[in-house]
């Protein structure tokens, strides 16, 4: 499985730690690729776009607050990015909800917050059942 990445510049520290710390994924960058300002949506609509046409995989975007990045993700059909600050709403947001998209807050967690999150997100299944009813009903 392919599992895409992307930040903007206040994200990009944390990517790259992360990248580094889950050596065993099959990365692709998406970007940015240094501390520049850059704006978020043009990185986000990459990893969206990917994601939108491949639902069952999954995906990583990282900015400031999280939410920039989760916002404009979520305007792509298929696409559900939670923004997850801590192990447990990541681990709802997969077995409730289906997320394919992890949204981090670099700005608001830990590098050890960001590990825990991430093993979370990737290593909880979706429950199904009466979540599939209601994750059904997400796409308009």
């Amino acid at each position: 499985m392919i599992t895409y990445i992307a930040s903007d510049h206040a994200g990009f520290e944390l990517k790259q730690f992360i990248i580094s710390n889950f050596s065993d994924f099959h990365w692709k960058d998406a970007g940015c690729y240094s501390l520049d300002s850059v704006n978020y949506p043009d990185y986000a609509h990459i990893v969206a776009g990917y994601i939108s046409e491949h639902p069952e995989e999954m995906g990583v975007l990282i900015c400031g607050s999280g939410n920039g990045m989760q916002m404009s993700a979520n305007k792509h059909p298929n696409v559900r990015a939670a923004l997850c600050w801590n192990k447990e709403i990541a681990v709802l947001a997969r077995s409730h909800n289906n997320a394919n998209i992890l949204a981090l807050p670099a700005r608001f967690i830990s590098k050890e917050e960001a590990i825990a999150i991430v093993s979370a997100f990737f290593e909880t299944p979706f429950e199904g059942g009466r979540h599939a009813v209601r994750v059904d009903k997400i796409n308009l």
